[in-house]
């Protein structure tokens, strides 16, 4: 049976007290933080975290963070939304998914990014004491949102954290991703984060390019 994440997050709104529960929220991005920070500040105390270790090189790390910053002052959030920025630890990554290099894009390697980032928000959450942790990665159509969820209500068992649920991507979310990205001129980027997404991008357009070669 298919859970809806979205109705348990619902739930969890409706139960909340009058004061707003504290989140820590992964952000992956500013595309997909956009709609879920306009849709969690409502009620929510968010704080963002910035880990991302996948990205690949470190200038694309950098243009990431400072495109997700911006998009939050354009947004006008800069006061309700704080933001826990770690650097770029490219190190981290590989030692995660060391022996993984070669699956699939979407396969094995990536469940251990989405673990490995998911950890890093569990453990600052119990640190800090947040109520939740969270990650916006559930709003990209291209991410198994009932994986990244699995492995945070793992993780909730290990620190016992709460994790919140989500599926951000429903009720026309990301929809409303572009239309935020369009309207603050978002950097929007060609490929997931790391190294391995790249090549195989640059790999698919080659592909597409020879057959409109052929063709033409």
């Amino acid at each position: 049976m298919n859970r809806n994440y979205q109705k348990e997050l619902d739930r969890i709104i409706q139960k909340r007290g009058k004061t707003l529960p504290r989140v820590l929220l992964h952000g992956c991005c500013a595309p997909c933080s956009s709609s879920v920070l306009e849709y969690l500040t409502e009620y929510f105390d968010v704080t963002l975290l910035w880990y991302n270790p996948n990205i690949y090189p470190q200038e694309e790390f950098d243009r990431r963070f400072q495109a997700l910053v911006k998009l939050i002052e354009d947004m006008g959030l800069a006061d309700r939304v704080h933001i826990l920025a770690e650097p770029w630890k490219s190190e981290d990554y590989y030692k995660r998914i060391q022996g993984l290099e070669q699956e699939p894009e979407g396969g094995r390697r990536c469940t251990e990014c989405f673990r490995m980032r998911l950890m890093e928000t569990a453990r600052l959450a119990r640190h800090y004491g947040y109520d939740y942790f969270c990650s916006t990665l559930t709003l990209s159509r291209h991410k198994d949102a009932a994986r990244i969820n699995a492995i945070g209500e793992e993780l909730a068992k290990m620190t016992g954290v709460a994790w919140l649920p989500s599926d951000f991507k429903k009720r026309d979310r990301e929809n409303r991703s572009i239309e935020l990205c369009e309207q603050y001129g978002v950097y929007r980027q060609l490929y997931c984060g790391c190294e391995f997404s790249l090549h195989h991008r640059q790999a698919v357009a080659e592909e597409k390019a020879a057959l409109n070669s052929e063709s033409s």
